[in-house]
């Protein structure tokens, strides 16, 4: 069995070099979820100019949870049309992931019942 001093020396041979970067956790971010990976083992390994990165961990993975951005002028525009408060005009408007049209229906529904 070749030993951890061994396997550096033969992979600085070949080109290779190593290195430990300490971390606490990677997090791999896509477009509907994360990817987090904790008490990671991360190595650097760097061949020909090009780095690449060796992560060991225990792995989870996190849906987004992402929020329509909301602009005041939306929410004033719902109020006027409804006649309803800010509040209840931003609740409706994050209800109907930021559609306008929706929102003015939804709080229309509501008022003519």
């Amino acid at each position: 069995m070749i030993d951890l001093r061994q396997m550096n020396h033969l992979l600085k041979r070949m080109g290779i070099t190593p290195k430990d970067i300490e971390a606490n956790r990677v997090i791999i971010e896509k477009d509907d979820s994360n990817i987090i990976i904790d008490n990671p083992v991360v190595t650097l390994i760097s061949f020909q100019g090009q780095n690449t990165f060796q992560i060991v961990g225990d792995y989870r993975e996190e849906e987004k949870i992402s929020k329509p951005k909301i602009e005041e002028e939306d929410i004033e525009t719902v109020m006027e049309q409804t006649g309803k408060t800010r509040e209840e005009a931003l609740k409706a408007l994050e209800e109907t992931n930021g559609d306008l049209a929706q929102a003015i229906i939804k709080l229309k529904d509501n008022t003519d019942k």
